[in-house]
């Protein structure tokens, strides 16, 4: 690790920290009703909703809005992607026959449950209605129901003997209004400051200094941007993603992008903190996350610096930006890519694959990452009660059998989904036949695609071919179920706790707000999240390194 590189990971990790608290102080105060500059504008919108802003909702019709929102969305999109010949703003043309029905099942999929994978080149399937209306839109709902479910978790902590966990729809309108709007109000014009191109213009044909004719795809790539970062959606409105240098054209915005993806999840934590009535308790979760952050960090750049491995990167961020940029992205579950990770050395690729497969809690995605981590906070109270023999406890809550059950129901959902689908990926020619290279990179490129849409991160190895019907319907089933699977357990384990009483800590309480409770989270998270998965990664990404290391390439 050189000093140039240290001093900017460091840089990046002190100003994540010092926004970290203001950031979610404004939350928490947004999510109690206490910011009222937008109240008027809210109230408008549930008269048109048909709801009221004290409605509570039990966990079951919690979910019930969740699952009715996002599906409507979704029928949307894929009819928006089918008949995107027949709508306006397409000065490219495009018929719509470009999106097939396998392929606009995945996009909508993809988009709905925030992973993001394009299995399409963005600039050469899509139009700007359908970037604008069929896919943005989802950057903002995705984000917000994402959000909507963290705060319905965090209410099942904070109340006693109540059943409400809150109104689905007053969450997401406060993350769209509140939090997602005026952020990236602010965010957009700094992009275009920078250069990033925001307009309706046809394609602009040039001839290079070389005399050969170029297109240059443009268009609404800034307003695009903002929220696909902001709301760790990941899409690229280019097929390079962040390594185009339209949606990412100078140090200075592939800082701030990576800022931002981890802006929302890092101040959730704060926010966690502030609703349960102990800061502390934020911290505790904050402080597992950076940690775990940071070795994947120092690893990551570690193995591509010793090599001095530029392939796939650009120049213009170099070896740290890269690696610190697929650590942020695969830490959060954005996707957003500033370098190919199918180029990365076996144990540089090795490190976003881990980040995925450990739920994505590394911060990860806005709300996503909380509820993931508290999903392990749960298992990690348990398992210290194992060890003490004592019926274990977390924020004044017994922790017993149903939540710890709802636990770990959602954890093996994510296993499940990730190497089920893994294992049809390598033994269906349907398959197996569309990846580029062989033997255990060939693996790995399989298992990142499955890791990625399960996680819903969206990113990808890049070394296969997905755009097949058998691909695309089953990445696209894996993204749904990574999503709605283990969402609604979590709910169902916010609602049994939101119906408990307060007991009260004692001498015996297992603190969880200090140094020892985040080292024990650690472990469990790696236990559970990496361990379940090593058999996969040992016939992937770490024989690729010995192989590597013996001169064998693929």
């Amino acid at each position: 690790m050189t000093p140039h590189g240290a001093l900017q990971i460091a840089l990046y990790c002190l100003v994540l920290l010092a926004l970290t608290k203001p950031v979610g102080a404004y939350m928490a105060r947004v999510f109690s009703g206490e910011v009222t500059w937008l109240k008027p504008v809210e109230r408008r919108w549930y008269q048109l909703l048909g709801v009221r802003d004290d409605e509570e909702m039990p966990w079951q019709t919690y979910s019930q809005a969740l699952l009715v929102f996002s599906a409507i969305g979704m029928l949307f999109t894929y009819a928006l992607l089918r008949l995107q010949g027949q709508l306006p703003l397409n000065p490219q043309g495009f018929s719509g026959k470009e999106m097939t029905p396998d392929l606009a099942f995945n996009t909508a999929a993809s988009f709905t449950t925030n992973t993001n994978w394009q299995s399409y080149v963005p600039e050469a399937t899509v139009s700007y209605f359908s970037n604008m209306v069929a896919l943005a839109i989802h950057n903002w709902m995705s984000a917000a129901a994402g959000i909507a479910v963290a705060l319905a978790l965090v209410r099942g902590f904070a109340r006693r003997q109540t059943v409400g966990l809150g109104s689905f729809w007053v969450d997401v309108t406060r993350a769209t209004l509140c939090v997602l709007l005026p952020g990236c109000f602010v965010y957009a014009l700094f992009l275009v400051s920078q250069g990033v191109p925001q307009n309706f213009d046809a394609y602009t044909k040039v001839t290079t200094l070389e005399g050969t004719a170029q297109t240059l795809a443009q268009g609404p790539v800034a307003s695009q941007e903002c929220i696909k970062m902001l709301g760790t959606n990941g899409g690229g409105f280019f097929n390079a993603n962040s390594a185009h240098p339209y949606e990412n054209p100078t140090p200075l915005t592939n800082f701030v992008q990576m800022l931002s993806i981890f802006l929302i999840p890092a101040g959730l934590t704060y926010t966690f903190g502030r609703l349960v009535g102990n800061t502390r308790q934020g911290w505790a979760l904050f402080g597992a996350m950076a940690a775990l952050f940071l070795v994947g960090v120092v690893a990551c750049y570690g193995a591509e610096a010793a090599g001095n491995n530029l392939e796939g990167k650009e120049t213009r961020f170099g070896i740290v930006g890269s690696a610190l940029f697929a650590v942020v992205t695969t830490d959060a579950s954005c996707g957003a890519v500033n370098a190919m990770h199918d180029s990365f050395t076996p144990l540089g690729g090795l490190v976003p694959l881990v980040n995925i497969q450990l739920g994505e809690v590394v911060f990860g995605g806005v709300g996503a990452g909380l509820y993931g981590m508290l999903m392990f906070a749960v298992l990690a109270v348990f398992i210290a009660g194992l060890m003490v023999g004592r019926t274990p406890e977390y924020l004044g809550k017994k922790i017993e059998q149903y939540e710890v059950k709802m636990a770990m129901l959602a954890t093996l959902v994510l296993a499940a989904s990730t190497l089920l689908f893994t294992a049809v990926g390598v033994s269906v020619s349907a398959l197996s036949s569309t990846t580029n290279n062989a033997g255990a990179h060939g693996l790995s490129e399989v298992l990142y695609a499955y890791t990625s849409a399960t996680g819903n991160n969206g990113s990808a190895f890049a070394g296969l071919t997905a755009n097949s019907p058998a691909w695309n319907v089953t990445l696209g089933v894996a993204m749904l179920a990574g999503r709605f699977l283990m969402i609604v357990p979590l709910l169902a384990m916010a609602g049994s706790l939101a119906k408990k009483k307060l007991t009260p800590a004692t001498s015996g309480t297992f603190p969880t707000d200090g140094g020892t409770f985040t080292a024990l989270l650690i472990g469990v998270v790696v236990i559970v999240g990496a361990l379940t998965y090593l058999p996969a990664l040992a016939l992937g990404p770490i024989v690729e390194h010995f192989q590597w290391q013996a001169g064998k390439a693929f």
